[in-house]
Order: structure tokens, then sequence, then C-alpha cells
């Protein structure tokens, strides 16, 4: 069995979402038609479907499933003729007799409402048959064969609404078909990415019936939604709002971007706009936030919505912590993370000069006001000391971490085992640290004493001259002297990526170099240079597997605009340097774009070429690095 790797997605803009494979199976639990956000947490509604079609003289099939142990039910994948991904997923359907389908679909911004389309393109008589498969199950569960559910319908004129658990929103599906009820379930399901993750990877779904549709007296329409959303809307109109609302975007990388700025699940707080970190899995974290709302909002001119993103979170600060994690239902916030703080620094800087460089600064400033006040409470707590042992040194630097606990972005950790817990004083929270205190600086003179010790010390501390280059953590485990040389990408901070330079001159020349030598792939930089103890070149088998890769040799596309930057600081950062940037760096990282998740790029990579994508398909902080190099490197 091979598994379809090309991924398409249509966000709902409100952390709801339809996706599935190109080719057509399902191979994610997460592959759904509609799956939508509630305050409990995202619930997938309705799967996917079987689809299929009867000519004059034969019947042919546009779905695809796998079923355990590995039985392809439907061949509709050899039947594809062409996809297209934009404005949203389009495909053609070619059968021998010359018979040709569109099949489209497409998720409307700002509601939970799902589009299908099929249209006879050539042929003559064609009836499609359509028949939903629904679970009504937690997005990260699997659903089973019980008799709890209710495959009870109701039917009305255009439309047929189903309520499997009464504790689950209800389904709709408007058309200008025929509805048919048919009960069933379709047992073993099997997601093949989900197998190959070592996880659980089969499923029962549950079928009301069929819908049946003319395709040469009219196009087949069928419109899913929750039952409280269903409005009985022309599919004309709403394909009509949403080719309008997705031509104002400049680019499909700007389009791509959007899908991550969401309206904010309730149960991670009050309304408002946040960042969800990827798809098909994450939810909203603080650090990815921060590194993606630059990208995302700031160089994309979006900065209402960076402004209610960092409001938001500066009322989030305890003992100068932001959260890094809200879980999917209600409950505490997760502190465990020594640089979601300072990024939000980084991102509160970031807006507040755009706002500036816009002449607004005026209108602003109650906001400046409250953003200053969040950053100093950061300083603060991190300055007396807060959680995990998170503390400003003697020496200027922060040190950080305790036996099993992961901090820094390089958190991988199975059971107690914590793949890079890199306890010291790690080489980039030095960079984001010394960049927040010269950015408080501009607003509070007391804290140019802490930035040139803290800059003074870096210089001493971190440079190792073996290597050419800097120490990953200085003080390893708190221990005095102590140093780790693995050569990581985590020093590009000290260069690139950040306001504040650390470095300039020979040394950031030479990070430089031996970054893009050891470490820089055309998906981004590798966690992990191949020539050092512990790398491991592809990211695949189980779950222990694949964290102990995570962060070790994994290649990361979001470091690709660090890299880029520090490689413009070094090269004269004038028009011909950004030209050679864009052709050397930025242009390989966009052929990515198509390889995993359709116009998106992926969390992560195989180290060893072909640096083969992996991870979550849709990643927020890897799409916003590439929007902001995008416009860095314009001439």
């Amino acid at each position: 069995m091979s598994i379809p790797s090309r991924e398409w997605l249509e966000a709902d803009g409100l952390g709801g979402f339809a996706s599935g494979t190109v080719a057509g199976p399902r191979t994610r639990r997460y592959h759904a038609l509609l799956l939508t956000a509630t305050p409990t947490g995202r619930m997938v509604l309705v799967n996917g479907f079987d689809a299929w079609v009867e000519t004059k003289d034969t019947r042919f099939e546009l779905s695809s499933q796998w079923y355990a142990p590995g039985v392809l039910g439907g061949h509709g994948a050899e039947n594809i003729e062409s996809f297209e991904s934009s404005p949203w997923p389009t495909w053609i359907f070619r059968f021998p007799d010359g018979t040709r389908i569109q099949q489209e679909i497409f998720v409307i911004g700002g509601a939970p409402v799902t589009c299908v389309v099929w249209k006879l393109l050539s042929g003559g008589e064609a009836k499609l048959t359509v028949r939903p498969f629904l679970s009504g199950r937690d997005y990260h569960s699997l659903h089973h064969r019980n008799p709890a559910f209710r495959f009870d319908a109701e039917v009305g004129p255009d439309r047929v609404a189903w309520r499997p658990y009464h504790h689950v929103p209800g389904v709709t599906a408007l058309h200008n078909g025929t509805y048919r009820h048919d009960p069933h379930w379709y047992l073993n399901f099997l997601y093949q990415a989900e197998q190959e993750r070592g996880l659980d990877c089969e499923e029962d779904l549950a079928t009301p019936g069929t819908l049946t549709w003319q395709l040469a007296d009219a196009e087949a329409d069928l419109i899913l939604a929750t039952s409280n959303d269903a409005e009985s809307v022309a599919l004309a109109q709403l394909r009509q709002r949403e080719q309008q609302r997705r031509g104002q975007f400049p680019s499909r990388l700007h389009a791509a971007g959007d899908a991550y700025i969401v309206q904010k699940i309730a149960a991670t707080g009050s309304a408002g706009k946040t960042i969800i970190a990827g798809y098909p899995w994450f939810t909203d974290w603080g650090r990815d936030t921060f590194i993606a709302l630059r990208g995302l909002c700031i160089a994309t001119g979006r900065l209402a919505e960076a402004r209610d993103i960092l409001l938001a979170w500066s009322a989030t600060v305890s003992d100068g912590m932001v959260p890094n994690r809200f879980p999917d239902r209600s409950g505490p916030a997760e502190f465990n993370s020594v640089d979601a703080s300072l990024w939000y620094v980084i991102a509160a800087q970031d807006y507040l000069n755009a706002v500036h460089s816009l002449g607004k600064e005026n209108q602003a400033h109650e906001d400046r006001q409250i953003l200053q006040e969040a950053v100093t409470h950061i300083l603060e707590g991190y300055s007396k000391g807060t959680r995990f042992g998170i503390h400003l040194a003697s020496d200027g630097l922060i040190a950080a971490g305790e036996p099993g606990v992961q901090l820094t972005w390089m958190d991988a950790k199975v059971g107690d085992w914590v793949v890079t817990p890199r306890i010291g004083k790690p080489v980039e929270i030095q960079a984001l640290w010394l960049n927040a205190l010269a950015f408080a600086v501009t607003f509070d003179p007391r804290w140019c004493r802490s930035l040139e010790l803290g800059q003074r010390t870096f210089r001493e501390r971190f440079w190792n001259p073996d290597r050419g280059c800097l120490f990953d953590v200085v003080d390893v485990s708190h221990q005095t002297g102590v140093n780790d040389p693995s050569l990581r990408p985590n020093q590009i901070f000290a260069v690139g990526g950040l306001p504040l330079a650390i470095l300039d001159g020979e040394p950031a020349r030479q990070i430089v170099a031996t970054v893009e030598n050891r470490l820089l792939t055309p998906a981004g930089l590798r966690s992990l240079a191949p020539e050092e103890p512990g790398y491991v070149g592809r990211y695949e088998g189980g779950v222990r597997q694949r964290d102990g890769a995570y962060h070790q040799g994994t290649v990361w596309p979001w470091l690709m605009g660090p890299f880029v930057e520090a490689w413009l600081r070094t090269h004269g950062n004038d028009a011909t340097a950004r030209v050679q940037a864009r052709a050397r760096f930025l242009e390989p990282l966009l052929a990515g774009l198509y390889s995993a998740g359709q116009g998106h790029l992926s969390e992560i990579a195989d180290g060893d070429a072909p640096h083969t994508p992996r991870g979550c398909p849709f990643q927020a902080w890897s799409l916003a690095e590439a929007l902001r190099l995008d416009r860095d490197t314009k001439v």
C-alpha cells in the first residue's frame, strides 16, 4: 500500500476545517468534510463519502476508501484526470467512456459550512449517488459501531438533517437532489498515516442514506453544515462570496496564510482572534503564535488582527510567563516554555514598529502602554525568577530548566525521556532575552545595565573557537563552564531573525557560513548537523522513534527565516543580496508548497535528501516565515 502524500485543506476561520488527500482515500483520523470547532473542542461530524456515477452502460467511482487489513474499496483515484488546489480543491474525473465530471469542495469563511459541487463536463446520461459517512466524535478520537448512534433523519424539501448523538451538534445537508433513507454501518476503515505512526488506525462510520442527482439536468449541489448554521442560501451565492473573499489576497501565499488566523475557540478564553499552530492536529500555542504572527499578520499588513492577538495575550502574563498551550477542552493554561514569553516581546516590538512606520502611533498610544506593561512584567518575572528555574543569573544571562522538563522550542518528550533537555543557558534564549532588553530600554532606561552586561557575557561565553561558531548551551545542567558544542541552528538567532543582532563582523560571517555548510537544506535548517552524535536523518517510525528524531537532524522550514535574514546582514543587505537570497533560499523553499499540504509548507522534513516533508502538513510558522522572507527579499 502506498500512502497518498499530497493533502488539501479548507479552513473555516473558526478553528474548524475540511481536509483530505488529493488521491481521495482518507488516511488520517483528521480527514473530514465537516470538522467543526465547538466550545468543548473540535468535533468530526461528517467524515467523508462514497460517490459513484452510473451512465447508460456502466458504473464508475469517484471515491476510494481503505479498509483493514489493506483492502481498497473504490477506484476513484484511477479516474482523476487533474487536480487544482486554488481557489479551492477541484478535481476532474475522466472515465473510459469519455464521461468527465468536475468535483469541487470549499468551506465558507466564518461559518462551519462545507460545499461540494459536481458538474457534468462531457457525456450523456449520468446519475450521481453520494453516501455520506457520519460519526460525531472528538477529532483526536476514533469512532466505533455502537447502539447509541441515531440514524433518524428529518427530511424536508431540499434538505435532510441528522442528530447522531444528543451531546454533539446536528448535521444538516442542503441539496438539490433526492434523499433515500438507507442506514448502514461501514466497518474497519483503515487510516494508513495513523498506522505508519504507530497509532490506532481503524474506525467504523455510520451512513444514514444516499443522495442522488441526474447530472445531465443540472449540477449537483451539497451543502453540509451544523444544524444551527444551515441557511437556505443558493450554492451559487456561496461560491461567489468565497471567490470574492479569496480574490482580495495579493497572492496564493497570502491566501494560505489566512487559514491560520481564526476566531478564538471559546474553550481557550474570551472572543477574539488567535493563530492555529498547524492543521490538522494543533491548536493555538503561545510560542507558535508569536513567531507566526510576525509573518502572518505584521508582514502582510494585518495589523488589526496582530493588535487583537497581542492585547488578548497581554492579560495572560503570570509570574513573567505567558502560557505556551491551552488544552483543547476547558482546563488550566500550561506554562511550560522559557521562550514563548520572549517571543511575545519580539512580536509586540514588531507590531509597534509597524504602527510607527505607518504614522499611526498616536492612535495606538493606549495599546503601546498595555503592551509595554506586559513586556515589563515579563522582564521583571524573569529577573526575579519564575517557574522551572527560569531566572536571571549574575552574569546577565537567563538560566532555565529542571530535570524532566523541556522548556525550549526543542521540546520533544517521550514519557520521562526529554530528548533535548538543554538545561542551562541555551543560545537562542539569550538572543531573545537581549532583544527583549533592547526593546525595553527604548521606554525604560533601567534595563540598560542588564543589556550591557548580558551582551558582554554572551560574546565572552558563547564563542567556540574550536569550531568557529557558537555553543548551543553554556553552563549545561547549571554547571559553570560546562558547554554543549553540538552544531545546531539555534545560534543563528544571534545574527538574524530578531531586531537586534548580538554579533556582527567576522564572528557573524563565520556563524552564517557554518550553518549554511552543515545545516542548510532547500527545505530549511537541520536541527542537528549530520556528523554530530545522535543525528537521525529520517523522521519515521512509532511515537518514540519519531519524537527521538524530532530535533536530532530533522529539518525545520521556519528556521529559513532567521537564516536568510542573517545571510543578508552578513552580505550587505542591498538589492543584489536580496535578489541572490530570493533565488538561492526562498524559491527552493517555496517549491515545497505543493509536495505535501497543497499551497502550504509542512512542519518538518527529513534531514537526509530528498528531504521528504513530514509532520504536520500545514504549519503556521513555516508559512509565516516564508511570507516574511517574501516581503524582505523583494527589490
